[in-house]
């Protein structure tokens, strides 16, 4: 059976802490920031974890077993 390779996109949106947890990028901070407040723009720059439910899936896509 062939090895099973990275899903590049999956890479480039999640990394992967020391511990072993998965961060992401939280989503709205992109563009149409007049509107948004700065304390929220603030409080989207920060990365959250990935939840419970997905981490197996997107282990799977970066190729860690």
């Amino acid at each position: 059976m062939p090895k099973m390779k990275t899903s590049k996109t999956t890479a480039k949106r999640f990394k992967k802490t020391g511990s072993g947890k998965l961060r992401r990028q939280q989503a709205m901070r992109q563009h149409l920031f007049e509107k948004k407040p700065s304390t929220r723009t603030r409080r989207l720059a920060a990365d959250a974890d990935v939840h419970p439910g997905d981490e197996k899936r997107i282990k799977r896509l970066l190729a860690e077993r």
